[in-house]
C-alpha cells in the first residue's frame, strides 16, 4: 500500500498492467453495471450548464432521460451518479458503430466545452472511495475489463501509467510525480 497525503494507493494500482481495449469490451463500463457513474457535485454544475452542447451528441432515449430526470441520479447509497438509461446504459451514451462512447468526452473533443467527462469515468477501472479521514484509491476487478490486462502485459503499461492524464487531473501533477517516485524506489 501506498499512501500519499490522505489517499491510500492499492498495490494493485502500481503493480497491475493495464490498458483499456475497447476493441474487445466496446465499451462496456459504461453500459453494464447496476448504478450511473460516480459524480462530484462541480460536474453536475458542468453537465447542467453544457448539457445543450452534449445533447447534439446523445443518444434519444438518453436526452429523455435527461429531460425527465435531470443530469443525476442517486446511487443505493445516496450518493451522485450519472442517470440510466432502461437502468442500464448510462445517459451520456452513444454508439458508435458496436462501441459505447461518451457524448459528454465527444462534445469535449469537438471542443464544444471544456469539461471532458465525469473524473470517475476518466479514472477507470480505478474507483475512488471516501471516508471520514482518507480516500482509498483501487483497482475495480471487473470481467469486462480482463482483456485490459492482457492488452498492459502485452505492452508493458502499468495502470498508474495508463492512468496519468486523469490522476493528474484528480489529484495534481505533484501527487502524481510522488505516486512515480514511490513507486520506482
Amino acid at each position: 500500500m501506498i499512501v500519499i497525503d490522505d489517499k491510500l494507493i492499492s498495490d494493485d494500482v502500481a503493480r497491475l498492467r493495464f490498458a483499456c481495449d475497447l476493441s474487445c469490451c466496446h465499451g462496456a463500463c459504461c453500459v453494464e453495471g447496476d448504478a450511473g457513474a460516480p459524480l462530484e457535485m462541480d460536474e453536475i454544475s458542468l453537465l447542467e450548464d453544457h448539457i445543450e452542447e452534449i445533447k447534439p451528441f446523445m443518444a434519444e432515449e438518453g436526452i429523455r432521460i435527461i429531460e425527465e430526470q435531470g443530469v443525476f441520479d442517486y446511487d443505493s447509497k445516496g450518493d451522485f451518479v450519472t442517470p440510466l438509461v432502461h437502468g442500464r446504459e448510462c445517459a451520456f451514451v452513444y454508439m458508435e458503430g458496436q462501441v459505447a462512447r461518451c457524448s459528454i468526452e465527444k462534445a469535449y473533443e469537438e471542443q464544444r466545452i471544456t469539461f471532458r467527462k465525469p473524473v470517475s469515468c476518466h479514472l477507470y477501472p480505478v474507483r475512488i472511495t471516501h471516508y471520514k479521514m482518507y480516500e482509498a484509491v483501487n483497482y475495480h476487478r471487473w470481467h469486462i475489463c480482463e482483456k485490459a490486462l492482457i492488452r498492459g502485459k502485452a505492452e508493458g503499461i502499468f495502470l498508474w501509467q495508463f492512468l496519468r492524464e486523469a490522476l493528474i487531473r484528480k489529484y495534481g501533477e505533484a501527487w502524481y510525480n510522488e505516486l512515480c517516485r514511490q513507486i520506482i524506489r
